[in-house]
């Protein structure tokens, strides 16, 4: 099978051809079987093909493929986002809109943003991950691959270390960055919005440290600043909670959601206080493909299984089998790079780490290797791809979840 047709600028982290899956496993076209702890990189929090899922994309499917929402509404639109917007954990009114991508609803709250505040300045954070569209870009906090040779970046955007236990950054550090930042760099009145991960994805599985966030809620408060949650990973039960805003203690003012909306099919929103979703004219929001039909109807029927009941008990297993696992591989002295454990809930990442404290780059790559030839596929994260982040299924068997942290206890050991 050949790819001299697809661009040599998409990287590929496994090179093998998948055919099919069922929840937590996948098989390549030459019937090698793998557990999946990618997930879609956290698009298939319910597995792949989950039958709810696919049954209610054939049905959809023989009813209305498509229409454009801003042409005419059509009736699974409007019934997703009365159950969408019911699921977010607010207390206030919300509304929304249904994007492709959650990059494209990163790109959507910035012109919210700007049209609510009359300002452009936004605010991101060290190891941060929002996108790969131009102007979410420039909110990535970190340049390789992402910014590289493509010039100047829509802004003006600045960024703060991202505190965590997790990498160590306190939440004195982090304010006192802040402080340096409406010092030197820009005008506080100039800002439009903060837009924080609750968990960092891409950077490494980071929680977010609550004293931080509090205090940035109340000083977004203060200024007249908007506070946006990235909840494109996070989101969806990844923690054992609907959302990962909801264990910091705040309520952002919009919410970026992605990833596992619609069980594997693409779909993004854009939520939050009615007020800041309503304010740009009649036509400024929407798309030709957003929030169509199929997907809004597997996004309901995802909803339908993510109870908050199923959800904590997913969450609550996973985090259980992870935690567990790593602390008896931390007791035994597996290996010499088991480094940290990261996130909360099922959202996981194992760092892999010299002696030293270095980052053990090389070795995380010869376990993505080591784990694909055992039948585990793995993905990884940090700064410097030296975190892996787990992201199986939230619905994965218990055996096949101990499985594959069997494969990944007996990687780990031979790392050299």
């Amino acid at each position: 099978m050949s790819r001299e047709t697809i661009s040599q600028s998409i990287s590929f982290v496994h090179p093998i051809h998948l055919s099919h899956g069922n929840n937590a496993e996948v098989w390549d076209t030459s019937g090698k079987r793998y557990i999946d702890f990618v997930g879609g990189i956290g698009v298939l929090n319910l597995g792949h093909c989950h039958p709810a899922v696919v049954e209610a994309i054939r049905e959809q499917a023989t009813r209305l493929t498509h229409y454009a929402f801003n042409a005419a509404p059509h009736t699974p639109y409007i019934e997703l986002m009365d159950r969408l917007t019911a699921f977010i954990p607010v207390g206030y009114p919300v509304s929304g809109m249904l994007t492709n991508s959650g990059a494209e609803a990163a790109e959507n709250a910035l012109k919210i943003v700007r049209g609510a505040t009359g300002r452009t300045a936004v605010i991101a954070f060290d190891g941060g991950f929002h996108g790969r569209t131009l102007a979410t870009l420039n909110l990535n906090g970190k340049v390789a691959p992402y910014k590289q040779k493509v010039g100047v970046l829509p802004g003006p955007v600045y960024h703060l270390p991202y505190p965590s236990a997790d990498n160590g950054v306190t939440c004195a550090e982090a304010l006192k960055a802040m402080d340096r930042l409406f010092s030197v760099e820009i005008d506080v009145n100039d800002v439009a919005c903060f837009i924080i991960e609750p968990v960092q994805g891409e950077g490494g599985f980071l929680a977010l440290n609550i004293e931080f966030a509090q205090a940035l809620r109340r000083f977004c408060d203060e200024h007249d600043i908007l506070l946006v949650a990235d909840e494109i990973q996070s989101g969806f039960g990844r923690t054992g909670q609907r959302f990962a805003f909801s264990r910091l203690g705040i309520e952002p003012d919009l919410i970026l959601l992605g990833k596992s909306i619609a069980g594997g099919v693409p779909l993004g929103a854009v939520v939050g206080r009615k007020v800041l979703m309503d304010n740009l004219p009649k036509g400024g929001l929407g798309g030709t493909y957003s929030g169509n039909p199929i997907a809004c109807a597997a996004a309901l029927a995802t909803l339908d299984v993510m109870t908050d009941e199923h959800l904590q008990t997913w969450g609550t297993q996973q985090e259980e089998a992870i935690v567990s696992r790593y602390e008896a591989w931390r007791a035994q002295h597996l290996s010499p790079y088991l480094g940290r454990l990261t996130g909360v809930g099922a959202m996981r990442g194992i760092e892999l780490a010299c002696a030293d404290g270095t980052p053990a780059h090389k070795q995380l790559a010869q376990l993505l290797n080591l784990a694909r030839d055992a039948g585990l596929l793995l993905m990884p994260s940090g700064k410097s791809r030296h975190i892996i982040r787990l992201l199986a299924p939230l619905t994965i068997e218990p055996a096949v979840l101990e499985e594959g942290l069997d494969i990944l206890e007996a990687c780990f050991k031979q790392l050299v």
